[in-house]
């Protein structure tokens, strides 16, 4: 009988060692995990496009007016700078995933919230500089008064990718979520 008693509180001591709270479950890593990297992939695949997408047209006006190639490689700049914001989104919502002082279910889906935000943003920011880029150096090529406008369309393009990051910066270090540092799992 008193070994039955035992037994029977092990048990319950081990059972309530292992309870998980819902809102703080082990797998709440996997998605902040998830942000980070989709913010550095989307980021990349848009800045990949974008600089290869206007590369072709910068080669095209170097052989139409090699003289003219510096200004013409700043698509392909601005483009490269996408990557840059997908690698800092991804290196703040990394340093932040801490299981062992608390990462909640909210925290997980804030930060893969982020990391889509910058992501998919740059994506579409690297695909518009992309194709604005390769039509209008190559524009540039034959009529060089059309510089400013390619500029300010380049510029705009940017801007996407930049909303991007101010909004995944606004959701990644937004308060909330439930308290998780006595939880266990």
């Amino acid at each position: 009988q008193v070994g039955k008693k035992n037994h029977n509180m092990f048990l319950t001591t081990l059972t309530a060692a292992f309870e998980v709270n819902p809102f703080c479950a082990p797998s709440a890593s996997f998605f902040g995990f998830m942000g980070a990297a989709v913010a550095l992939v989307f980021a990349n695949l848009g800045s990949a496009y974008g600089t290869s997408k206007s590369g072709v047209g910068v080669m095209h006006l170097g052989v139409m007016n090699s003289k003219l190639i510096m200004k013409g490689i700043i698509p392909c700049i601005l483009a490269g700078i996408l990557g840059i914001y997908g690698l800092i989104v991804a290196c703040i919502v990394g340093t932040k995933i801490d299981v062992k002082s608390g990462y909640s279910g909210y925290n997980g889906y804030q930060h893969l919230a982020a990391g889509l935000s910058v992501g998919l943003s740059s994506l579409a920011s690297g695909m518009s500089i992309g194709v604005v880029g390769d039509a209008g150096v190559r524009a540039f090529g034959r009529q060089q008064k059309v510089f400013v406008a390619l500029l300010l369309i380049l510029i705009f393009a940017e801007a996407l990718g930049l909303y991007g990051v101010i909004v995944s910066l606004v959701v990644a270090f937004s308060a909330g979520g439930p308290d998780c540092t006595g939880a266990a799992g």
